[in-house]
């Protein structure tokens, strides 16, 4: 039986990133329990590669984001630096649940019961009116995106999930939307830091928002301590 009393309920800790120009949408599932983040941002988790994966992507890097330092002398996610790439390159984020129950109270999204998903009609229509692509960044996102989108489908069309890097387009929010599913960016998905950046950046440049030339991560500035 469910338990959504409101002492096991966890509502969303973060504010959505949703700059009004904004052409993509990163949405995850939710974020981690505060005590492994080491930014107040999405996707705060070291262990996590999604900041290591659009570094590659973007700027060959996969460190490029890796600039701020925590009091221990320990390199960490720079947050401003993240914010200043998301405005430049018109990039939204947010996760696809506002409220949810962790069954482990840990990361997983395994053991994450959602209780209230995200408004993505609403969201599309009053905060990215030029949003025409979103990104599922993982199978517990994309699962809940087809369970938000689907019952709302303006012509009827029968939504399936797409494959991990493959997208599939349809008519939602007045205009057509582009779902595409990427890998999980955790390193429990038994995928490669590279392989995963090889499938966002093909998914990125068949979508318009990179070069057709993808950038060559440049191994003379990765460090003895990259993952």
């Amino acid at each position: 039986m469910n338990d959504f009393s409101p002492s096991n309920v966890e509502r969303h800790p973060l504010p959505p990133f949703f700059p009004k120009d904004a052409e993509i949408l990163f949405l995850g599932s939710f974020p981690p329990p505060r005590n492994r983040w080491c930014m107040d941002f999405f996707y705060p988790n070291l262990q996590n590669d999604f900041w290591r994966i659009l570094g590659l992507v973007f700027f060959g890097e996969r460190e490029h984001f890796l600039t701020a330092v925590r009091s221990d002398g320990k390199r960490i996610f720079d947050a401003e630096k993240i914010r200043e790439f998301l405005l430049e390159k018109k990039i939204a984020l947010y996760d696809t649940a506002e409220e949810v129950i962790r069954k482990k109270g840990n990361a997983s999204d395994a053991f994450l019961e959602i209780v209230t998903p995200l408004d993505l009609k609403r969201v599309l229509t009053h905060d990215l009116p030029k949003c025409r692509t979103i990104f599922a960044t993982g199978e517990k996102a994309a699962e809940t995106l087809l369970q938000i989108i689907a019952p709302k489908l303006e012509d009827g069309t029968k939504l399936s999930k797409p494959a991990v890097g493959k997208g599939v387009s349809f008519r939602y929010a007045d205009r057509i939307l582009t779902l595409c599913r990427l890998p999980s960016s955790s390193r429990a998905y038994p995928l490669s830091l590279e392989k995963k950046a090889e499938i966002y950046g093909t998914l990125l440049r068949e979508s318009g928002f990179l070069p057709q030339t993808p950038f060559r991560e440049d191994l003379s500035q990765k460090s003895s301590a990259s993952p």
